[in-house]
């Protein structure tokens, strides 16, 4: 954006993590876990329809989807339709609080960039929503408003 334009474009992070993944993998075995871990991967990164944002493993059973140009509305929207496409996959989980199958959290946050903001804020907000909707109860979307103070 020129200096001067009085509008800045909004940046969002959606931070994912696969429920009890620890205890899928202990079940039933790594092999099905490797398996899990791409069906999950291939499901959530078919939501994503524009060249600009990306699904990247953030580690373990972490995912990160980085959605430029994407209010906080349209974040969730993506979110949601992540989670619904992993539910769908209807991968059994015998062992899950959250649910019978494989089942995602996700944390929603959204920035919009100027001066004295960091990824570190965005990544920090994102996986503070990714650890409300664990403490939730799993199985959920939880957003966190981005205040850079």
């Amino acid at each position: 954006m020129e200096k001067g334009d009085a509008q800045q474009a909004a940046f969002s992070l959606v931070m994912i993590d696969i429920d009890h993944f620890k205890t899928f993998n202990d079940h039933y075995g790594h092999v099905v876990g490797d398996d899990c871990l791409r069906k999950v991967a291939l499901a959530m990164s078919d939501i994503l329809k524009r060249p600009t944002d990306v699904l990247a493993r953030y580690g373990g059973e972490e995912f990160a989807a980085i959605l430029p140009l994407t209010e906080c509305d349209g974040a969730k929207a993506i979110a949601a339709a992540m989670k619904a496409g992993v539910i769908d996959l209807a991968i059994p989980h015998d062992h899950s609080s959250a649910s019978s199958r494989v089942t995602i959290s996700l944390g929603v946050a959204t920035l919009v960039p100027m001066r004295g903001t960091m990824a570190a804020m965005l990544v920090a907000a994102a996986d503070q929503a990714l650890y409300e909707a664990k403490a939730g109860g799993r199985n959920r979307i939880a957003v966190k408003r981005f205040s850079p103070s």
